[in-house]
């Protein structure tokens, strides 16, 4: 049995206010919600195509990310979310809203606007869930 004086939970709720219970960062603290699963922006120059896939709650090495790109310009992306193991804390959580990708398998499928050299791939998976890959295209 715990017994607190009225004063002491009294000072304990005072410094507990001053405390946020979470920090909101990124669009959270903007307000905003983050891009979709599978969102892809495509850009290109006289020379290569550029592509970013939005994957929120992807980390790239424990969830098996493959990118396959085809010489015909099509773009294959394939991944497994696993749980996500919460750090530093033996606290339970019970989610009731999930933006993130779903646990389990998925993949993402897409076209770029012409023919590729696979080869000339140079992958970038950013710390804010985004992969972006540019990839040279093929002339002629």
């Amino acid at each position: 049995m715990l017994v607190y004086r009225s004063h002491s939970l009294k000072i304990d709720m005072e410094h507990q206010a001053e405390k946020p219970a979470a920090v909101l960062t990124g669009t959270a603290k903007a307000g905003r919600i983050g891009p979709p699963l599978g969102t892809v922006d495509i850009g290109q120059s006289e020379s290569a195509y550029i592509f970013r896939v939005a994957l929120p709650g992807v980390h790239q090495h424990d969830s098996n990310l493959r990118c396959n790109v085809q010489a015909d310009g099509r773009v294959n992306i394939d991944a497994l979310v696993r749980d996500s193991a919460l750090l530093n804390d033996m606290s339970c959580y019970e989610m009731k809203v999930e933006q993130l990708c779903p646990r389990g398998p998925f993949s993402v499928a897409f076209n770029l606007p012409g023919p590729v050299d696979p080869r000339l791939c140079s992958l970038n998976f950013r710390p804010d869930g985004i992969l972006e890959v540019v990839v040279k295209a093929k002339m002629g």
